[in-house]
């Protein structure tokens, strides 16, 4: 399975509001922390807000944090709200399959199977369980950053 960028992003917008807590980030200094361009990390914070995970803030003092706890938030959730679909194969996606063993074949029943695991794995990872060591990630971002973690609140 690979994840699109897109999503690599939001989940990182995720973990590094939770790292945050309680106090509000900016689409700045995560663009700055990990390299994204300011406006695919706009778009994730969009849509983050839009669908429930962050609380967004307009204006000169503006910025977002989580609007759920991170322990309530899963990365199974993020990924379903952010992917397009997971047609692995031809055959997960009937209005345009052209495979002649579609419902006779192990390997479709397999493949799915794949695909629920994968997504029961990340059903059981929480934003918390992926900032579990925020001193080493901060001690990472906040540098290239300069973040202003203190005056944000």
């Amino acid at each position: 399975m690979k994840l699109t960028s897109y999503t690599d992003y939001a989940l990182r917008c995720l973990q590094f509001a939770a790292l945050h807590t309680p106090s509000l980030v900016r689409v700045e200094d995560i663009s700055r922390a990990h390299g994204i361009s300011r406006p695919h990390v706009v778009k994730a914070v969009h849509q983050l807000g839009r669908d429930g995970f962050l609380e967004t803030r307009r204006g000169r003092n503006g910025g977002f944090q989580l609007a759920i706890p991170a322990d309530q938030i899963t990365v199974g959730s993020v990924v379903r709200t952010t992917e397009t679909g997971f047609n692995i194969a031809e055959c997960f996606d009937r209005e345009t399959n052209t495979c002649p063993l579609i419902d006779a074949c192990g390997l479709s029943r397999t493949l799915n199977r794949a695909v629920s695991a994968f997504l029961d794995v990340l059903d059981a990872t929480t934003i918390a369980d992926i900032t579990m060591n925020p001193k080493t990630l901060l001690d990472r971002l906040e540098p290239e950053v300069g973040m202003r973690a203190q005056d944000v609140a």
